[in-house]
């Protein structure tokens, strides 16, 4: 199957970070998602909680919990009209935290699954007001072909809306 984004085309594969993108879709940024023309928008989430899920079972959360190192301030030397004198040097202990070091193994896990059902991950950038404006407002229930100017609008119910603004379908 042929790139259809090309190499250099506004939408690139972003794999590494389409999970973490997908739980931030109210952002301004890109509409992230996996991508099959012609699918369903319900079925293509439904093919994505199956592959979480499986992926969850396969490579469960794996929590370490890590401290990075103390950093030591040394003392210094503080001078007024009366002499110099040496503050004493302090630690600052490291910083605690926790890692779920599965998390990498499950976000591929992932999308093995969803390239097995026919996905690949890719990135949509928001359309233009100009673009906005011209355009019927409607949600996308079918993942149309995308073109090199495809573009999506967010809704504020968290739905969204593919446009090809140089070809006459509207991402319906």
């Amino acid at each position: 199957m042929p790139d259809v984004f090309g190499q250099h085309g506004p939408m690139k594969p972003f794999a590494p970070l389409l999970s973490a993108a997908l739980a931030l879709a109210a952002c301004s940024g890109p509409l992230l998602l996996y991508y099959r023309p012609g699918v369903s928008v319900t079925r293509m989430q439904s093919d994505q909680t199956r592959c979480e899920v499986a992926a969850l079972r396969d490579a469960p959360v794996a929590s370490q919990i890590r401290q990075s190192p103390p950093v030591y301030f040394p003392g210094r030397q503080v001078c007024s009209s009366s002499g110099c004198y040496y503050t004493q040097g302090y630690w600052l202990p490291g910083r605690t935290y926790t890692v779920d070091v599965n998390a990498d193994l499950r976000r591929r896990v992932e999308q093995q699954c969803m390239a097995g059902k026919g996905y690949q991950p890719v990135s949509v950038p928001l359309c233009r007001e100009a673009v906005k404006s011209q355009v019927s407002p409607r949600q996308t229930r079918t993942l149309p072909t995308l073109s090199e100017t495809a573009c999506a609008i967010r809704y504020e119910d968290g739905s969204w809306q593919i446009v090809n603004p140089i070809s006459s379908k509207q991402g319906g």
